[in-house]
């Protein structure tokens, strides 16, 4: 799905491997009634600051486009993280461009009556591994409770 949504940046399927192992309390994956994923979302809580969720990736596959699976996906994701590990704030970064994200985390702020701010987190000159768009923090919360 990740590579399917051609916007997401991809990882090694071990990766992905480690991070259902590691980071299975911030993540979630929506299955149909066969059992098949339909989408997920991975995150995880940051180290340097306990009540935020950094969501990493968000993708639905494109038979499953549109139905609001993304966002159900990630509203799941963090009322649980809220009532597990206290998140009350919410982190992505979102390459400029990508208006479905820049949609999903716009719309979640405001269903959620919470803040949102943007900043450019890593400049395009940091990639050192070719041309990059910049990569934008949206910063949401705090979540109320």
């Amino acid at each position: 799905m990740a590579k399917d949504s051609k916007v997401l940046d991809l990882n090694s399927s071990y990766s992905y491997l480690l991070w259902c192992r590691d980071f299975a309390a911030t993540s979630a994956v929506a299955r149909d009634e066969q059992g098949e994923p339909m989408g997920f979302i991975t995150g995880y809580v940051r180290p340097d600051s306990p009540r935020t969720l950094l969501v990493w990736q968000v993708a639905v596959d494109e038979a499953h486009r549109g139905r609001g699976l993304a966002a159900a996906l990630l509203d799941g994701l963090v009322a649980r993280t809220a009532a597990e590990l206290g998140v009350t704030t919410v982190e992505t970064t979102i390459t400029p461009g990508n208006t479905a994200s820049e949609r999903l985390f716009t719309s979640f702020a405001e269903r959620h009556g919470a803040r949102l701010e943007r900043e450019v987190l890593f400049d395009t000159g940091l990639f050192p591994d070719g041309p990059h768009d910049a990569e934008v923090l949206y910063r949401i919360g705090p979540l109320p409770h």
